[in-house]
């Protein structure tokens, strides 16, 4: 690998880690004035329609191939149109730190569906007490939330869990048949297909919502389109064609941290210490089951 490349993937690498923690905090601004699933899909529509510029700017073919078509469905219904609504409707009942430290969870299913699809990641006996700790810092983190008033809280949280499952089955079926798609192109159809089902779901169910088009919710959902959709999904691609999945769903360790200070600083949020607790067994699982081979690769 050059040097050259290795930097580029070090920098995109550190945008997906710390944008992707920001993102919480304008979610939960943007749901302040406007329903979640309209929020959402006007994010994923705006996004398709910058990308598709960017391929007819560019001449990126978009590939109609059977494993072509595998991967716009992952990245548009896997990743972007049920992942999206459960996110966006779950972000309205807990903190967004906490939102952020349940995704933390996803480097783990990454794991364990990284042995079960694909030959060359299998699971050893550090990801099995990995998935162990992992499992008991989950139920600590929900037994910590179960005072409070809201009983939403707890569908939203599992909402959380459910999403990123989802977005780790689908990264892996896209690091299995994705190669021959650009990262640009696969982005330009999932987000266009999620957009879809995300605006058909707010037509059924908000249509008695209105939203409010405040200056704080405009300038969260343009953040949200541009710098949390185009910029940071066509990076994580792009790096995932160069390095293995389980090291790329890492950047999960650092969006927790940016989320818990920003939902802090911004919100005023608190959190019980028992989410701190479970936290922290979450990612001890995930430096037990990668630590001795991440080791091995950046020793080198």
């Amino acid at each position: 690998m050059a040097k050259s490349e290795r930097t580029m993937i070090w920098i995109a690498f550190a945008i997906i880690s710390t944008v992707w923690g920001t993102t919480w905090l304008a979610i939960r601004i943007g749901l302040e004035t406007i329903p979640p699933f309209l929020s959402a899909g006007i994010r994923c529509s705006l996004a398709a329609v910058i990308l598709y510029g960017i391929v007819r700017i560019r001449h990126i073919p978009v590939p109609r191939t059977k494993d072509a078509r595998n991967v716009y469905l992952s990245l548009g219904v896997l990743t972007v149109g049920i992942p999206f609504a459960l996110v966006y409707w779950g972000q309205q009942y807990i903190p967004t730190g906490l939102s952020s430290i349940l995704f933390g969870s996803y480097p783990l299913w990454v794991a364990l569906l990284s042995h079960l699809m694909l030959r060359d990641e299998p699971l050893t006996v550090f990801k099995i007490i990995a998935v162990l700790l992992g499992f008991a810092g989950v139920v600590i983190i929900f037994s910590a939330e179960t005072s409070i008033s809201d009983p939403r809280a707890f569908l939203g949280m599992a909402a959380m869990i459910v999403s990123t499952f989802l977005q780790a089955l689908a990264l892996i079926i896209i690091k299995k048949v994705g190669d021959p798609v650009s990262p640009i192109a696969m982005n330009f159809v999932g987000m266009a297909m999620g957009s879809v089902m995300l605006l058909a779901l707010s037509a059924v169910v908000e249509s008695d919502l209105s939203a409010t088009w405040t200056s704080a919710a405009v300038v969260s959902l343009l953040y949200l389109t541009v710098i949390g959709s185009v910029v940071t999904f066509v990076a994580n691609y792009w790096l995932l064609k160069r390095i293995d999945a389980v090291y790329l769903s890492l950047s999960s360790f650092i969006n927790p941290i940016v989320a818990v200070l920003l939902g802090f600083l911004v919100l005023k949020e608190r959190m019980p210490s028992g989410v701190f607790a479970g936290a922290a067994m979450v990612f001890t699982g995930l430096l037990v089951a990668n630590g001795k081979a991440l080791y091995a690769r950046f020793s080198r």
